[in-house]
């Protein structure tokens, strides 16, 4: 009876959340700030806002894990890979949500190009894909994504996107679509110590989402993050270590009636860090000034 009964609240709750597939959020560091990470630019921009990308200067992969409501068959999976070429940056990145008799996955290829420093374009292509066992099979659907982030003061970051707009269709049966999300957000860096994020969320066919996340930089090595998010109300709370190249992040958030959704990423940097283009025009007039 346990053995039906888990399935069965799993799938009460998944259809009761949304209804096909959605944007699901990943990467732990932005989980800890109520994924308020429109504006943020690391690996998982792949999946978050591709125009991210374009301010990367280093090969990056990352893998992530939530346990969500500590139920297994909500688990949450994802990896990426950020490439900067000379043209841009190209981004990959694989997500599946679920488990044998109920999943949701997306598959992305992005590309960014930033124009000097303070602007960024991304785009993606999506291949989104719902399978269910018992012999109701899988069916999948392409989709699109579009974003930008732009830079117009120091230390601010403003970022815009949009997945889905065409809102394709993912069966014939009731009209039903994948959503379309809007999300307008910014971070704002107080100093090399604390940065704050906002970002406001609205998916065409429900109340709007508002995200808010602070991280603050105790040591070198070490980052302390809190945020909130609204529709549903979470809490969410975390830390990261960067070890050089190896970055991880712990996070969880609370939710009051289903609990604790614990997250976990790691993310690797390949090389050693360089300027971009841009900055080195920077230093240089600031040098000659």
């Amino acid at each position: 009876m346990k053995k039906l009964l888990v399935p069965i609240f799993s799938l009460c709750i998944v259809f009761a959340a949304k209804a096909g597939n959605e944007n699901f959020p990943v990467g732990a560091r932005s989980a800890a700030m109520g994924n308020a990470s429109v504006s943020l630019s690391d690996v998982w921009s792949t999946h978050h806002n591709q125009a991210g990308l374009g301010f990367m200067n280093r090969i990056a992969a990352g893998v992530y894990y939530e346990n969500r409501f500590m139920i297994k068959e909500l688990g949450l999976k994802g990896g990426a890979v950020a490439i900067p070429v000379k043209a841009g940056a190209f981004g990959l990145s694989v997500t599946n949500f679920g488990y044998s008799s109920y999943s949701e996955s997306k598959y992305s290829l992005a590309f960014a190009k930033a124009f000097g420093k303070k602007l960024s374009f991304g785009i993606a292509m999506d291949y989104l894909t719902t399978k269910i066992a018992e012999g109701y099979g899988s069916k999948g659907v392409l989709a699109a994504e579009l974003g930008i982030q732009s830079k117009p003061l120091k230390g601010l970051t403003i970022g815009a996107h949009v997945f889905n707009p065409t809102h394709a269709k993912l069966t014939d049966y009731n009209n039903e679509r994948i959503p379309t999300i809007i999300r307008l957000g910014a971070d704002y860096n107080f100093s090399d110590k604390v940065t704050c994020a906002i970002e406001t969320q609205k998916d065409m066919s429900k109340k709007a989402v508002f995200k808010a996340g602070v991280e603050y930089k105790a040591v070198k090595e070490f980052y302390l993050r809190a945020g909130i998010s609204t529709n549903p109300d979470l809490g969410s709370f975390g830390f990261g270590l960067n070890l050089k190249n190896l970055k991880i992040d712990v996070s969880a958030n609370y939710h009051q009636v289903l609990g604790v959704s614990p997250q976990f990423g790691l993310m690797y940097l390949f090389g050693k860090e360089t300027s971009s283009k841009a900055q080195k025009d920077t230093e240089a007039v600031s040098k000659e000034e």
